[in-house]
């Protein structure tokens, strides 16, 4: 099982919107160092909605060889099409990547018959452990713990990322699933909470700024520290607020740019942070010592 602190990767861009991926082994090489157990390539951080099926792949592939086994590598392969998200999961499969993150089918809004039929099937064609990420606030698609719990009983089927911020719900899905079905969580303000009622991790947002403090955090709550944890969450709190002051990951790359590990770049049509904010990010990024 993969555990810890899961960095939901950006992917840098130039100015003119072109993936950066000099900039992107400059990332990886950072989050290996700062202590980072996981990254996903492509999510949703990582602006997959406005990345061609060739860019997709070419990211994963990237991230893969560049990590080169030391940590696992998470592909994002979500899509609102059944068949795409198949597509880009055998991809994923063939470039080498430890799993996939599937996420919810975002406008359509299935039925849960209809997510349970979606997950099934891209289980079923393509033999690589697949994360179901549920995050309605996004797709206008709550993933409900009862199908959760169907879902976990396919084998290739290995965890979620629940991202509703609802805490009673780490309970819930344990007690529909087995102990090795991981439970993540993909709200930072609340992840502390989540991996102390027993989740497995967060796939951050976060750590894409903090990797060492997140990690740190995330490993005290995971092992039942409640006081080390708590001190080191107070010291992200403000980041977990103010990144997500415009629509993720516009506040998050604009963070990365301010530390120098990346271009201003941004894919239409989310734009820079607007000069308004600039203070709030930066202020939360002084409180947790990143800058």
């Amino acid at each position: 099982m993969i555990q810890g602190s899961i960095v939901a990767l950006v992917t840098p861009m130039d100015s003119q919107g072109a993936v950066d991926f000099d900039s992107l082994a400059r990332l990886i090489a950072f989050h290996i160092e700062q202590g980072t157990d996981s990254i996903v390539a492509v999510g949703t951080t990582g602006e997959s909605a406005t990345l061609s099926e060739t860019e997709h792949c070419q990211v994963i592939e990237f991230v893969v060889d560049n990590v080169a086994g030391r940590i696992p590598v998470i592909a994002g392969t979500g899509s609102n099409s059944t068949s795409e998200a198949i597509n880009l999961t055998r991809h994923a499969k063939e470039l080498g990547a430890d799993a996939c993150l599937i996420v919810t089918p975002y406008y359509n809004k299935p039925t849960q018959e209809g997510l349970y039929l979606h997950y099934k099937a891209i289980a079923e064609a393509v033999e690589i452990p697949q994360i179901l990420y549920n995050v309605p606030g996004r797709t206008a698609c709550d993933m409900l713990p009862e199908t959760i719990g169907r879902l976990a009983e396919i084998p290739n089927i290995v965890g979620v990322k629940e991202a509703t911020g609802d805490l009673t719900r780490v309970a819930k899905i344990r007690d529909l699933t087995s102990a090795e079905f991981a439970i993540y969580t993909g709200d930072d303000a609340s992840s502390r909470e989540f991996c102390l009622l027993g989740g497995n991790g967060s796939i951050t947002v976060t750590g894409n700024v903090a990797p060492r403090l997140v990690h740190e955090m995330i490993m005290a709550s995971i092992h039942g520290e409640i006081e080390k944890s708590s001190e080191i969450d107070k010291k992200l709190d403000a980041l977990h607020r103010d990144l997500f002051i415009q629509a993720n990951p516009i506040p998050v790359k604009w963070a990365i740019a301010e530390m120098g590990l990346m271009q201003k770049g941004i894919r239409l049509p989310l734009t820079w942070l607007t000069l308004e904010c600039e203070e709030n990010v930066r202020d939360a990024m002084h409180q947790a010592g990143v800058i």
